[in-house]
């Protein structure tokens, strides 16, 4: 049996463009995992099953996609802790994880390149995760280029407890502020060139999709930034130091559950 974390991700920032005649959004988001994890277990079988997380679909159909070019099967469980549905990528990362596990259990794995055409198969997000470190994703966020991001803060994670969410498809279907995009893609690739510390991630543009007041509550808190990740409900705040980040969590935890993690590089 193989095993691996399946790591949940922020949005450092995400910019949304008009939709594209494919009916995808464009987009330009900085991506980065948290030790926040799920675990995945692949071992081959005699036919695709999938336990320990009733809701899944994403990795049942990452295994069958698999299956259909290399004539594979495999069992797989899965061990939730990353909050569903709550723009962490959990689903995303699960799926890439068993990719990735239940390829390697093939006498001739697919080539990399492959794979991560699957991947875009099954999510925008979905290529990412089979990535190691930060990356800039373009397109509709299926094209990646590494960035060399600080690693070192802490990052406190809230999931409101009144949170609401909207499908991530409704959510860009109701998006209509896309003019500018190239504007504000510049000014977003002209900050990151300037980001050396931690800090400078400040000054990322926030994102485009949705926002929150906890976000606010989390800078008056002592967050250097905060945002809502992806399609929400989930905001994180980024703090220099973790005792910040604790004594945060304690200010701000009436209001949702917390998690207290910091960057990962891989899963």
């Amino acid at each position: 049996m193989s095993r691996a974390s399946a790591t949940a991700k922020i949005n450092l920032a995400l910019l949304v463009g008009p939709e594209r005649d494919d009916g995808y959004h464009e987009v330009a988001t900085v991506l980065q995992r948290v030790d926040l994890t799920d675990r995945i277990d692949v071992e081959p079988a005699r036919r695709i099953s999938v336990d320990g997380f009733a809701d899944d679909t994403l990795v049942r159909r990452a295994l069958e996609l698999l299956a259909s070019e290399t004539g594979g099967a495999w069992h797989a469980r899965i061990e939730k802790r990353i909050p569903v549905a709550a723009g962490l990528g959990g689903g995303s990362s699960d799926a890439a994880t068993a990719l990735s596990l239940a390829n390697a259990t093939l006498e001739e794995p697919l080539p990399r390149d492959r794979l991560a055409a699957l991947a875009a198969g099954l999510g925008a997000d979905v290529p990412f995760f089979l990535s190691d470190g930060p990356q800039l994703a373009t397109g509709i966020g299926t094209d990646l280029e590494p960035l060399d991001l600080p690693q070192d803060y802490s990052i406190l994670i809230v999931l409101p407890h009144d949170a609401k969410k909207s499908s991530t498809a409704d959510v860009y279907r109701a998006f209509d502020h896309g003019s500018g995009f190239a504007e504000r893609r510049e000014a977003q690739l002209s900050a990151l060139a300037d980001v050396r510390h931690a800090a400078d991630l400040a000054a990322l543009p926030p994102n485009d999709l949705a926002s929150s007041p906890l976000a606010d509550e989390l800078r008056a808190a002592g967050a250097f930034r905060a945002d809502v990740s992806g399609a929400g409900p989930a905001v994180y705040g980024l703090f220099l130091e973790e005792e910040e980040a604790a004594s945060a969590s304690r200010r701000i935890r009436p209001r949702g559950r917390v998690w207290i993690t910091a960057p990962a590089w891989y899963g």
